[in-house]
């Protein structure tokens, strides 16, 4: 599925698809320091707060195969421009809601529309990039995607602020913008017409499953830490813009380390960084149930947000490299990474909310650390097999 693009080019379209992915982001992240809001607006229980995260990826979960069927056969313009569609739409939906129905709902079309940006943009995206130096542009366009991040929590504390229709009625503006933008460029990769049945036959690939279980990992810990760390925060006293500074602080030190991890992935293999992930995550999931002040659960929350980042630009990488080695399109491939990312987005919200809800944060937490624990054991001996050194292959 590659195009002859010389390096400026593929740099363009870096450009274009990191805009693209940082902007669902945003929007994505903008509602996490609202929660605790949310949660007092309609006497919502933990679980009730974590389903209300979780429609999000239960979207993005349903449209997952959708998505990479859309851009295989009819090609990546527009399968971003039908996510971008539904994201203009349904963030004023959202931000204008006024029952905890139409927020669910709304959450859960975003999801859709998140399954058509990212599988757009990512297939866009590795279709045009120098094959060697994938994880490097995987992890530029991840680290700008948690740019979206930082920006989504101040988003969402400004919501807090001057009122959650005003603040979402931003990203419909910039979806707008950025769908003109698709429509004029040219030289998008060729569609493959490849059909979703190859999906089950690319399953029986080692390296496909593996790269599958890096990105529902980090999914699950994410998806963990952004329900219950901000109920917390609240619990200790910060306000929705307070709760949002902490997260851009976690934001900011991922964001600086994705596109290095990526750069790393390329050199020294898939597997440096995938295992220190492993190790890191178990140490600071561990800690996260124990302090009690701001400062400190902040320390170690954004050292844990580190840890689960560590595993994005890799896991990207290797489920691509994968699909090179088994013939998998791009887009098909990519769509396997939402049918991933959304379980371990959703049990990590909504699961790790009741169980919070049911005996307390430390249960959740020592799980997520307990898994990771648990996948070193198992994987540090088998994944250079899968993953070594130089593994990028140039695909004809």
């Amino acid at each position: 599925m590659s195009v002859p693009l010389d390096e400026r080019a593929a740099r363009r379209i870096l450009v274009l698809a990191s805009a693209l992915i940082l902007t669902d982001t945003m929007f994505f992240n903008a509602v996490t320091p609202l929660l605790p809001h949310y949660a007092d607006e309609y006497g919502l229980s933990k679980a009730g707060t974590g389903l209300l995260a979780a429609m999000y990826p239960f979207g993005t979960f349903t449209f997952a195969l959708i998505s990479g069927a859309v851009a295989s056969k009819l090609g990546v313009k527009p399968t971003v421009l039908t996510g971008l569609t539904l994201l203009a739409i349904t963030s004023v939906a959202f931000g204008f809601a006024t029952s905890i129905v139409v927020l669910d709902v709304s959450r859960f079309i975003q999801g859709a529309s998140g399954s058509f940006v990212w599988t757009g943009s990512l297939t866009w995206l590795v279709a045009t990039a120098p094959p060697a130096r994938r994880g490097q542009f995987i992890g530029i366009a991840l680290g700008t995607a948690i740019g979206g991040s930082m920006i989504g929590p101040v988003l969402g504390g400004l919501a807090s602020v001057i009122g959650t229709g005003p603040a979402f009625s931003i990203v419909a503006v910039v979806a707008i913008v950025l769908g003109s933008i698709v429509i004029s460029v040219k030289g998008a990769p060729a569609p493959r017409m490849q059909s979703v049945r190859l999906i089950g036959t690319a399953l029986r690939d080692g390296g496909i499953r593996l790269g599958i279980w890096f990105v529902l990992l980090p999914a699950l810990a994410s998806g963990t830490i952004f329900v219950l760390a901000p109920l917390h925060l609240s619990d200790l006293g910060l306000g929705g813009f307070a709760i949002g500074a902490c997260l851009l602080l976690a934001a900011v030190a991922e964001a600086v380390m994705s596109p290095l991890i990526g750069g790393l992935s390329d050199r020294r293999g898939r597997a440096l960084p995938l295992l220190a992930g492993l190790l890191g995550t178990t140490v600071f999931f561990g800690l996260l149930p124990w302090p009690d002040t701001v400062w400190v659960f902040t320390l170690v929350m954004i050292g844990a947000l580190m840890a689960t980042g560590t595993f994005w630009a890799p896991g990207f990488s290797l489920l691509s490299d994968a699909s090179d080695r088994a013939g998998l399109d791009y887009a098909l491939a990519f769509a396997l990474m939402s049918l991933a990312w959304a379980p371990g987005q959703a049990i990590g919200a909504a699961v790790s909310g009741a169980v919070a809800n049911a005996t307390s944060d430390a249960v959740p937490y020592i799980a997520v650390a307990t898994t990771t624990a648990l996948t070193f054991l198992v994987v540090r001996t088998r994944i250079k097999k899968y993953a070594p050194v130089a593994s990028v292959p140039s695909m004809a």
